[in-house]
């Protein structure tokens, strides 16, 4: 057996998800349904060693403690997308798509609820295949995995994968049909033939615009760009740090009515209110595309050591009763994607090409949304309303409301 300790956890975690990079390369569906690569990488080495344990060979043993830093770094960037003043930027259709958007994920999840129960199953079983997995990813579903395990769902991990990996592929191939289905039905208008190159850059630009930029000087003596990162560094070790108390606070305090919140939940609140309490004080000032790169960093990792500890033999009791609740909640999306997506988005051209978003980021990720949307307008033309709205909600918005909602599910259903 081959025992790392924690340096060497992290190297071979580096060095499996480069290995998902290289797999995507040479297998081209999985790029065409956006199978992220930590996701690639990690599932194989978990096949791998779960192959091996089950002939009684245990092949290598990993260093998990910075697992959980990894995972509380992820959501304080998510935290930090949670900006009010960029809320108002969108509109007032960004903020009923993400209104939409959040009941969705409560929809799911009572659905979710409704279906494990009447499968014998545990309720928050349909939690996990509900909003967890499908509006969160695979990501949101690892990091939930204990708290639903201590609430009495076994082998949550693997089911959080499981699911999250149909909702992905399935939020991939329906989303364009979707959209396509709802310009055809209602014969709206496109503006075909036009130039259409739009890209992610739409929302990420405004982002960019409205958040605090860091300032045009580094200290005399100082490179810039190290500068900028390391102040981007500490600010966020310290919410870390800060948002680390206030859920041990918090958690002492839910503790005498029974109730518990996950340990990234102090953390993305903190940076919520940094961000916010930032841009009215304009006093340290933090770019959130580096923000968003660091977490991304920190995502990847994370889920590549939490994937290669899953037992993936442990659902095969249950992978008939997950796989109707996940049918179950594609079926919803599709129906939302009609109503009352499209039909309070405008019922136009952009109203079907956010429907398509709607279905990629609800069931997968907002990834799956891009290519939703992008295949359209490769189609049909432009749709800037919609590459403004969805990845606003999708990547900045839906992941901050989503974790509140599951942590109230988890709690009255433990």
């Amino acid at each position: 057996m081959l025992a790392l300790d924690l340096v060497q956890s992290l190297a071979f975690a580096g060095l499996v998800l480069f290995a998902g990079y290289g797999i995507k390369r040479l297998v081209p569906p999985l790029t065409r349904y956006n199978i992220p690569a930590p996701v690639v990488g990690g599932l194989l080495a978990a096949i791998t060693i779960s192959v091996a344990r089950q002939r009684g060979v245990t092949l290598v043993s990993l260093d998990t403690t910075l697992q959980t830093p990894l995972m509380i770094a992820f959501f304080a960037s998510v935290g930090f997308g949670a900006s009010v003043s960029l809320l108002k930027v969108g509109g007032p259709l960004v903020l009923v798509f993400f209104l939409i958007a959040s009941l969705a994920a409560v929809a799911q999840n009572v659905i979710g609820i409704v279906c494990a129960t009447l499968l014998g199953q545990h309720p928050l079983m349909g939690v996990l295949a509900g909003s967890v997995t499908l509006t969160g990813g695979p990501a949101t579903g690892l990091a939930f995995a204990p708290l639903f395990e201590s609430a009495g769902v076994p082998a949550a991990g693997t089911l959080a994968v499981a699911s999250a990996m149909v909702g992905i592929v399935a939020g991939g191939i329906i989303g364009g049909p979707i959209g396509t289905s709802l310009i055809r039905r209602y014969r709206v208008r496109t503006p075909r033939g036009a130039a259409h190159h739009v890209s992610h850059e739409t929302a990420t630009s405004i982002v960019e615009h409205r958040m605090i930029e860091p300032p045009a000087q580094a200290p005399a003596g100082e490179d810039r760009e190290s500068y900028v990162l390391l102040k981007t560094l500490v600010v966020m070790l310290s919410v870390m740090w800060i948002g680390g108390i206030v859920s041990t606070w918090l958690n002492g305090w839910l503790a005498r009515v029974n109730m518990a919140l996950p340990a990234y939940i102090g953390a993305m609140l903190v940076a919520a209110a940094f961000r916010n309490a930032d841009e009215a004080l304009k006093i340290v000032g933090i770019s959130q595309r580096l923000v968003d790169d660091l977490g991304n960093v920190a995502l990847s990792l994370f889920l590549v050591l939490a994937l290669t500890t899953l037992k993936l033999w442990e659902i095969v009791h249950i992978a008939v009763p997950l796989a109707i609740i996940v049918l179950i909640q594609v079926t919803l999306v599709a129906a939302l994607c009609v109503w009352p997506v499209f039909a309070l988005m405008g019922r136009d051209y952009d109203g079907a090409v956010i429907a398509s978003g709607f279905c990629g980021f609800m069931l997968g990720t907002t990834a799956n949304a891009m290519a939703n949307m992008e295949a359209l307008v490769e189609r049909y033309g432009p749709a800037p309303r919609a590459f403004l709205v969805v990845p606003m909600v999708g990547a900045f918005f839906i992941d901050f409301t989503n974790a509140l909602i599951i942590t109230a599910f988890v709690n009255v259903f433990r």
